[in-house]
């Protein structure tokens, strides 16, 4: 039989049910992070196929929460993990929120006899894998962008003071978005539609004057670059202003590109014939694709949990890479971007334990904790003398 694209599965249309008519002796479910949500249509669809054997393949079995895998796992072993309001219980519970230890070693025993894990890093896998070299790219802030800053904080603190429950998420992670936002450039806060620069080339984001440093010797050296930003709004200001800046075609992914173009643009850049810049949403341009010709990768912003921007990162990163791949995370101290840096470096050394992802964590602080995680660091500014544009007209 065929493969089937999940796609028209997931949409409960004419091949799903005429698959359901079969009795497959093996199903294989490749990319099984897509039925990460037990309740979506494809995973109902997924579960009701009737398989003697099922096999889930996925570089990440959980993004942001337990219950991502316990869905996996119930499309592999239907009821090995109970029901999922018992599972949330025993499991979930004590392990996202109190990271019990026990509790998680008793999760990984029950599972352990399901799962054959590979790193591609593993010799026994692939011998001739390159290094990947992993590096903080530490930026400042201009004055404008310390002033937008601080005006954030004051006026989001004071909202978040005022309001409660569901109002009161929804006013801590909105705070969040701002201030990452304020990191990248003024004008995606602002949404005003103003220059990257100044008047005479000045700059008016420490980010923007750092990542240029980083891209002139990438491209004087005739490497190819992939740039990852989770805003749509930041790529679409850094296309022209970098394509500018370098005399240079800059290929940009986004959700909405259609998949024709999609595919052109990759095989472009696969060539080594095409652009060198490779800008993309870091969901849309996450997964599913080779990009290999790239011996660079450089996340402007980050997200919350290290398994996407590593599955982005893996792009590059993967079989067929023959050079090494040097990989940046932008931080800038003081702000954050440190303060979502230690949040994943933590994740990461805790990741045998599976603990939760996502910004659910800061809901739940209190306000004068909120204050020390939002408030504005002294190291985060640039020295007013080294300061490369930002002094007022």
């Amino acid at each position: 039989m065929p493969d089937v694209d999940g796609r028209h599965l997931a949409a409960g249309g004419r091949d799903a049910g005429d698959l359901r008519a079969w009795r497959f002796h093996r199903l294989v479910l490749d990319e099984a992070q897509m039925i990460k949500n037990a309740h979506a249509a494809a995973s109902r669809t997924m579960r009701s196929f009737d398989a003697g054997h099922r096999v889930a393949l996925t570089g990440t079995p959980m993004e942001n929460r337990l219950a991502e895998l316990w869905s996996v796992m119930d499309f592999l072993n239907p009821g090995v993990l109970g029901v999922p309001e018992v599972f949330r219980q025993r499991f979930a519970v004590p392990i996202e929120r109190h990271r019990d230890a026990g509790t998680a070693r008793t999760l990984r025993r029950i599972t352990r006899p399901y799962l054959l894990r590979r790193v591609k890093t593993d010799p026994t896998v692939i011998d001739d894998l390159p290094e990947k070299i992993e590096i903080v790219a530490d930026h400042r802030l201009t004055r404008e962008q310390a002033s937008l800053y601080r005006t954030v904080v004051d006026d989001m603190m004071e909202k978040i003071e005022g309001s409660d429950g569901i109002e009161r998420r929804g006013n801590v992670l909105a705070a969040m978005s701002k201030l990452k936002q304020v990191c990248n450039h003024p004008a995606q806060l602002l949404h005003d539609g103003s220059p990257i620069h100044r008047t005479g080339g000045r700059h008016r984001s420490g980010k923007v004057a750092r990542l240029e440093e980083i891209l002139e010797p990438v491209l004087a050296a005739g490497d190819r670059a992939l740039l990852f930003t989770q805003y749509t709004e930041f790529a679409a200001m850094l296309r022209p202003h970098l394509s500018a800046r370098f005399d240079t075609e800059v290929l940009y992914l986004h959700g909405g590109t259609p998949k024709k173009r999609r595919d052109e643009m990759v095989a472009r850049f696969q060539s080594g014939e095409g652009p060198s810049l490779f800008l993309l949403s870091l969901r849309a341009g996450g997964t599913g694709l080779t990009l290999t010709a790239a011996n660079h990768v450089i996340h402007l912003d980050r997200w919350w949990n290290p398994a996407v921007e590593d599955q982005a990162t893996d792009r590059a990163f993967r079989i067929g890479q023959r050079r090494a791949v040097q990989v940046r995370r932008f931080v800038c101290p003081g702000t954050v971007e440190e303060r979502i840096e230690d949040l994943v470096t933590a994740k990461r050394s805790l990741s045998d334990m599976v603990v939760t992802g996502g910004e659910d964590w800061l809901t739940s602080l209190s306000t004068s904790e909120l204050r020390a995680v939002f408030a504005l660091g002294s190291d985060a500014v640039a020295d007013p003398d080294e300061e490369t544009g930002d002094a007022d007209e």
